[in-house]
């Protein structure tokens, strides 16, 4: 690994351990360097801006300050690629658009070398993404499920039935390639799945949704897992 990268992951294992923080032996272990490598590669990080901090004896170690400003992002080329390539592959996941401007803006403030490094491997990662649908559809279920509201859809099943139901969203789920919205559908009075492609018009409400919970849903499968934006 080299010190630019070992450096970054450093950060992100101090901050992950938040106030418990570690030892300069298991961070050394963890990187497979010794105990004054790492002593050096925090003391950089402090001189950077980091808002190192440590605490000597026993149970000490060293640590991010919680709530601290970070100094600016710093990701490695293929990091940077592994954000853009999760975003180009699902164009048609909540919040896509969204996703793609913040990746946008950390892409931004990357030194010149690493961008320059970024682009040339972004290169050679070639996707064949399908056309995402309507982005007046997808706002506003975006919208209804982040504020709550209840939504009303004109939907064709896949029998060709078409109906305009008002729906509270619960959540968005992706199985086989395909997008859903599931929420309690009030024309119905039960929990329904929609496949968002097949959704051909969406507004949103005035109309709070009446609470309905996530296990309401059911059990999710042995594999499916919320995307929470921590650490393993």
């Amino acid at each position: 690994m080299k010190r630019a990268e070992r450096l970054h992951a450093l950060s992100e294992m101090l901050r992950r351990n938040g106030s418990r923080g570690s030892s300069a032996e298991r961070l050394a272990r963890e990187f497979g360097v010794s105990v004054r490598t790492v002593k050096r590669d925090l003391a950089a990080l402090e001189n950077s801006g980091a808002p190192v901090w440590s605490r000597p004896g026993p149970g000490g170690g060293y640590g991010l300050a919680v709530g601290a400003s970070l100094p600016p992002v710093s990701l490695s080329p293929a990091q940077a690629v592994a954000l853009l390539a999760a975003v180009s592959a699902a164009p048609d996941a909540p919040y896509a658009d969204l996703a793609a401007a913040g990746i946008q803006k950390i892409l931004d403030v990357l030194d010149p070398g690493t961008r320059a490094r970024a682009d040339e491997l972004a290169g050679r990662v070639w996707v064949n993404a399908v056309p995402p649908s309507s982005r007046t559809i997808r706002s506003a279920l975006e919208e209804a499920m982040a504020e709550q509201r209840v939504i009303r859809i004109r939907y064709t099943s896949r029998d060709g039935t078409t109906t305009t139901r008002d729906v509270e969203p619960v959540l968005f789920a992706s199985t086989n390639g395909q997008w859903y919205l599931v929420g309690w559908c009030r024309l119905r009075n039960a929990m329904r799945w929609f496949t968002v492609s097949r959704i051909e018009r969406a507004s949103i409400t005035k109309t709070a949704c009446g609470g309905h919970t996530i296990q309401e849903v059911g059990e999710p499968p042995a594999n499916a897992r919320p995307v929470h934006g921590r650490g393993g």
